[in-house]
């Protein structure tokens, strides 16, 4: 799956999530959501972005992505 895609999909679960007052609640959610759902190529591939640039991804999705811990 491209980056592109992975960002987006990030940046939309972020979306929903953000309705959340509390943005370490939101990120959790946010994360997961990923750990659930998304298969470990992808966890990899959007936790390599995070740590090489990470620019496109919202601030919640950032939060989120850096706590996920190095997938395997």
């Amino acid at each position: 799956m491209k980056i592109e895609r992975l960002i987006k999909m990030a940046n939309d679960i972020g979306d929903f999530f953000n309705a959340e007052s509390n943005k370490e609640i939101a990120a959790e959610g946010v994360k997961k959501h990923i750990l659930r759902s998304w298969d470990p190529r992808m966890r990899r591939a959007i936790f390599s972005y995070y740590q090489e640039d990470g620019s496109q991804l919202s601030d919640l999705a950032k939060k989120a992505v850096s706590t996920l811990d190095q997938p395997e």
